[in-house]
């Protein structure tokens, strides 16, 4: 298999999705872009943005397509979509199309799959049990554990936790948890970004890192002990470090990734550097994903508007993630 061949699936197909497909298909790409979707739906967005669009077959795919063009893997649409207008009825379509990238990759036809927005609410109408991308492809591939990690140039940050109410985030936070995080998030820094041994900065959860107990427990009970297992086991661990110093160049400087400890610890500071620059990564799945750092946009779909700066940014990381797989590192 080419490692350059990655299956984008374009999600919403109210949204903008199709637009960021079509607008990146206008430049030519490094990676052999294969779109999951319904060819002509991608050829009516084309068309009302006023843009050139060439369908080719997905099974021709053996090079990067020319530019103003676009191979495409065809699955049809339920219904044909109304732009800005969600309808319940095309949910299953959506989930189809991720179904057939991720079977793609596990067999060995896509080195990665890359996802434009979906709407889980649309999605969830239609009486389908969905919380994401993340939980659903965990659950298709089998995976034990996933990790969310966001990257963006100069920083990429992985999280303990993620969709969680504040308040329930320090009992989440159990030895177990850290220690399938941080093991999945090294040994995925290995084989998929170059680098043998990586060094991950991790946040602690409490102001000041707990400021020896005054300020919180969880530091001495649970994440020092933690991370010196890991560190027992060759893992290259710094912190836990107060969250509110760590995000500063002299000490990103000494690590590759971060690790913090909830959603809103880690991901403001992220999207602060490199919002629609930055790409979604799950981590742990038995196959590459990546996905945009933004939603469905409804307002702005079919306007041309969309910038397709995250896009581009997750095709990037997974074509950078598919080669470095193919020259591992020993562990």
């Amino acid at each position: 298999m080419p490692n350059n061949r990655l299956a984008i699936t374009v999600g919403e197909p109210a949204g903008i999705g199709p637009d960021l497909v079509v607008q990146l298909a206008q430049q030519a790409q490094d990676a052999i872009l294969i779109a999951v979707a319904d060819r002509d739906m991608l050829q009516r967005r084309a068309a009302h943005m006023g843009l050139p669009l060439q369908i080719l077959d997905a099974a021709q795919a053996d090079k990067p397509a020319p530019a103003g063009s676009l191979y495409v893997q065809h699955i049809a649409l339920h219904t044909q979509e109304q732009i800005g207008q969600l309808n319940a009825a095309n949910s299953p379509y959506v989930l189809q199309t991720l179904e057939v990238a991720a079977r793609g990759c596990l067999d060995g036809h896509y080195a990665a799959m890359v996802t434009a927005p979906v709407h889980k609410g649309i999605i969830n109408d239609a009486g389908i049990a969905f919380t994401g991308h993340t939980e659903f492809l965990e659950a298709y591939t089998g995976a034990e554990k996933v990790v969310m990690m966001l990257a963006t140039k100069g920083l990429m940050v992985a999280l303990v936790t993620t969709h969680l109410p504040l308040k329930d985030v320090p009992a989440a936070i159990t030895p177990t948890l850290l220690g399938q995080i941080t093991r999945i998030l090294h040994k995925d820094l290995k084989q998929y970004f170059g680098l043998p041994e990586p060094k991950i900065l991790v946040c602690g959860l409490n102001p000041h890192a707990g400021e020896g107990g005054h300020m919180g427990r969880e530091e001495i009970d649970v994440i020092i002990p933690t991370l010196n297992e890991l560190g027992a086991e060759g893992i290259r661990l710094i912190g836990p470090l107060p969250a509110d110093t760590l995000f500063t160049n002299k000490v990103l400087s000494q690590g590759d990734a971060v690790l913090a400890m909830y959603h809103d610890q880690g991901l403001p500071v992220l999207k602060y550097k490199g919002f629609g620059a930055a790409a979604n990564i799950t981590l742990g799945l038995p196959i590459i994903r990546t996905s945009v750092d933004h939603g469905t946009a409804l307002d702005l779909a079919g306007t041309g508007k969309a910038d397709a700066g995250s896009l581009q940014t997750a095709i990037d990381y997974a074509l950078h993630m598919a080669q470095h797989r193919e020259q591992p590192h020993e562990s």
